[in-house]
């Protein structure tokens, strides 16, 4: 149920009023394990955090702390009990990556890692969140030229207007596709977006909002392959917005 993730007000009767006990969506890091076996009811809870980043319970809104980082997983292969996420909602993820089987050395760099305790146990803290907060508003002024500006938005618009493609990339997508780019070039130690930061971030940026046609998935097309042809064939350089 929503009030599951979001929280519920609980009547105390000592005090004679309702007590807000909050849900874990109150929370800096908040992990949906296999998120497509929720139900629809219960993953729409989680809309208004992703993109408001407020939760809205008993007609009173709240703000989770900050920062605030929604990380989800699905199972991809046991489809039985499952929910699909709605456009709407994958819309609202940045990014998603498909880790698939680790190559052999990293495999056995597991193996060694966990024969004892598991490592997650020796973790300690990176940052203060007062930090992170500072560095993300950081990489809000990384430049991001006209060029590459219309750039983004030419991928989108050919994302529209494909003929493989039922619903291409929506505003939002490429709103996060500029933001992606920024904050990867600070990452990369730069103080500007360079082309090669668009075009890496775009299949792990794009992909999940892309929605073939059905005849196209007949074909064996995938949506990873189509925006494959898109950054081919949309060319860099300075359009008219």
């Amino acid at each position: 149920m929503p009030n599951d993730v979001t929280g519920v007000s609980i009547f105390n009767q000592k005090t004679s009023e309702f007590e807000f006990r909050a849900g874990p969506i109150f929370a800096n890091i908040l992990l949906a394990n296999e998120v497509n076996r929720a139900t629809p009811h219960t993953q729409s809870a989680l809309l208004e955090a992703l993109q408001e980043q407020q939760v809205s319970v008993d007609g009173i809104t709240r703000e989770p702390p900050r920062p605030f980082l929604v990380l989800a997983t699905q199972n991809p292969i046991e489809y039985e009990g499952t929910f699909p996420l709605p456009e709407a909602q994958l819309d609202r993820f940045l990014i998603r990556l498909s880790l698939g089987y680790p190559n052999p050395q990293d495999e056995r760099q597991i193996l060694i890692n966990l024969r004892r305790e598991h490592p997650i146990t020796l973790l300690e803290q990176a940052v203060e969140g007062s930090e992170l907060l500072r560095l993300q508003k950081l990489v809000w002024d990384v430049h991001v030229d006209e060029t590459l500006q219309h750039y983004i938005v030419a991928l989108a618009g050919a994302t529209r207007s494909h003929p493989e493609l039922a619903l291409g990339i929506s505003p939002r997508g490429s709103l996060d596709l500029f933001k992606a780019s920024q904050a990867l070039a600070a990452l990369r130690g730069r103080e500007h977006v360079i082309p090669d930061d668009i075009k890496y971030l775009a299949p792990i940026a794009l992909s999940h909002l892309l929605i073939l046609k059905p005849d196209a998935e007949l074909r064996g097309r995938s949506a990873a392959g189509i925006l494959q042809d898109v950054l081919e064939n949309t060319p860099l350089g300075l359009g008219t917005l």
